[in-house]
């Protein structure tokens, strides 16, 4: 069963491509969702995955493009709130 799972990634993940990149990792894993940037500095991702994939994205999420610097991924299960069929960049 898929679940909802937001997470936050803190360190330099800001100008260095890693929605981009975080995009395509949840592309090739065939998550659905969205990445996107927040006003502290930090990541955004919403993964719609199952469950036991959750440690993956997460070891993923610490990787990140060559010029980020990951100090910490946060994740919490949520209700998912809305239906996406793929997944996406949110600009804002």
């Amino acid at each position: 069963m898929q679940k909802a799972f937001r997470l936050i990634i803190s360190g330099q993940v800001q100008g260095v491509g890693y929605r981009r990149w975080f995009q395509q990792q949840a592309l090739t894993l065939t998550l659905k969702g969205y990445v996107k940037n927040l006003a502290t500095g930090e990541v955004e991702a919403l993964v719609i995955t199952e469950a036991e994939n959750l440690s993956r994205v997460i070891e993923l999420a610490y990787l990140g493009p060559a010029h980020a610097e990951v100090q910490q991924v946060r994740s919490c299960e949520v209700s998912q709130a809305l239906d996406v069929t793929d997944f996406q960049i949110i600009r804002e």
